[in-house]
């Protein structure tokens, strides 16, 4: 569903429709959202972890690259990136790629019901630069290798199932991944500088074994209306999947994707922009473009993207300021947490706990500015249901 409010109908001026409280729009699109204040309150002073947060919120460290996570005997992977959280009983289970080439992969680590660290293990070797990836609806984890011609890897966040290739998803440089289960298809982001965004239709939903991988094609504005047309050759060679479609949309740097209520976000890095989906009527527009904002932009360099159960969007940054910023469902854009101290690092991986009261990510070099300096984080707290 559409996220924009009817305070910003009174905007637009366009043709709307209300449908149970929410507004669908017709031709008019909106501005992007803008700096305000943050529905969580100023940022405090930094913990002993050296993270700014807003009141009621405290954070942990809960692994660091190179050192066995805390309580097991498994040592965390280097340069942590994109992650996701599945239930496991009354736990639940944070997963994170490595963005290193060789070897990349992902590990887990395990929390029981009180969030006490109860294992970690690896879910997927041998693979290159794993950046970003996705959860899909029946609890695996796609890992996707950001390289030319990489894959999409299937992974089970239990580490008791092997790790499967998807070459039906497509070769290319994969970033992100985010499943769609009304329409039955799985979104994906490129990150090239001419990258596309694509999706692909599985045979069967549930089973990425086979199917078909489309790209969105659209006119150069930054707001309109898209179709899908099929990729004739989704193994990308000769031929990059990129420029096999004439007319395929092209986005700089594509990086996080996020699925929920028949809408799709995804950032893409090379202009600091977000962008929205509207699946049901299918057009896109700009849901946060840091060269129109009035004064000082809060949010440059976006990277991963995530949802809360309010509708609010969390995006790390990639560069620039070390702060995961939230943009409200009013679109309201503002700062939700800063670290300190890391101006060689950039901010990786941002995912909930099943409960919604705890929030994941990880500062990929950490101190060092290395790759094997990678720390990742939780943060608990009064979030927004």
């Amino acid at each position: 569903m559409e996220r924009r409010t009817l305070l910003r109908a009174a905007v637009l001026g366009g043709s709307s429709a209300v449908l149970g409280g929410t507004l669908w729009r017709g031709a008019a699109y909106a501005a992007p959202a803008q700096p305000g204040t943050s529905p969580y309150g100023a940022l405090g002073a930094p913990d002993a972890n050296g993270i700014r947060l807003p009141s009621g919120f405290t954070s942990r460290v809960i692994a660091r690259s190179g050192q066995t996570v805390p309580g097991t005997s498994y040592t965390w992977h280097n340069a942590p990136d994109g992650g996701a959280c599945y239930a496991d009983g009354t736990g639940w289970i944070y997963v994170s790629n490595s963005e290193i080439n060789p070897s990349g992969g992902a590990s887990a680590v395990r929390f029981s019901s009180t969030g006490t660290v109860t294992g970690a293990h690896r879910i997927l070797s041998g693979t290159r630069q794993n950046c970003a990836g996705g959860k899909t609806p029946w609890n695996t984890w796609l890992s996707c290798e950001e390289v030319s011609l990489g894959y999409v890897y299937e992974t089970d966040p239990w580490g008791v199932g092997a790790a499967v290739q998807r070459p039906a998803m497509g070769r290319f440089k994969h970033e992100a991944a985010a499943a769609d289960p009304v329409r039955k298809v799985v979104y994906l982001t490129e990150d090239e500088t001419d990258g596309r965004f694509y999706r692909f239709v599985p045979t069967t939903w549930g089973s990425l074994t086979s199917g078909t991988l489309q790209v969105m094609v659209a006119g150069s504005a930054t707001s309109g209306s898209f179709t899908w047309a099929n990729v004739p050759d989704p193994d990308g060679s000769p031929t990059t999947t990129r420029t096999q479609v004439p007319g395929a949309k092209s986005f700089n740097g594509g990086e996080g994707c996020h699925y929920a209520d028949d809408t799709v976000w995804f950032t893409t890095k090379g202009d600091n922009r977000v962008w929205q989906l509207n699946l049901v009527n299918n057009t896109y527009e700009l849901a946060y473009d840091d060269s129109l904002v009035s004064g000082t932009a809060p949010l440059t360099g976006v990277d991963n993207i995530t949802g809360s159960a309010s509708g609010d969007l969390f995006v790390a940054e990639d560069g620039g300021n070390m702060e995961i910023c939230v943009i409200t469902p009013s679109d309201v854009v503002a700062p939700f947490l800063r670290v300190d101290g890391q101006s060689g690092s950039e901010i990786t991986g941002p995912a909930f706990s099943p409960d919604g009261t705890r929030l994941y990510f990880s500062s990929q070099r950490g101190t060092s500015g290395s790759s094997s300096g990678g720390i990742t984080y939780e943060v608990k707290g009064p979030f927004r249901t």
